[in-house]
């Protein structure tokens, strides 16, 4: 991919998010719902809630030092 389509992509995902976000109800579930979001289109076999915040938002985790760590370092590795 280029640029442009790494933008569009960005673009469309962004809009994809907001129509989900504008049925939520509350303005503080949308950037949980794009962290979680994102996290299902990253890379990695794990797609359970906790792996993917370590990825997304790891200062929000409740392990976050520990389980951000095991992701690198299993990104690292495998």
């Amino acid at each position: 991919m280029n640029r442009k389509d790494d933008d569009k992509a960005a673009a469309r995902f962004a809009a994809y998010v907001q129509g989900l976000s504008s049925v939520l109800g509350h303005a503080d579930r949308n950037g949980p719902l794009r962290d979680y979001c994102t996290g299902l289109i990253l890379p990695g076999e794990r797609k359970s809630v906790e792996p993917m915040a370590a990825r997304t938002a790891p200062a929000r985790t409740a392990a976050a030092p520990v389980a951000a760590a095991l992701c690198r370092r299993r990104d690292m590795v495998g």
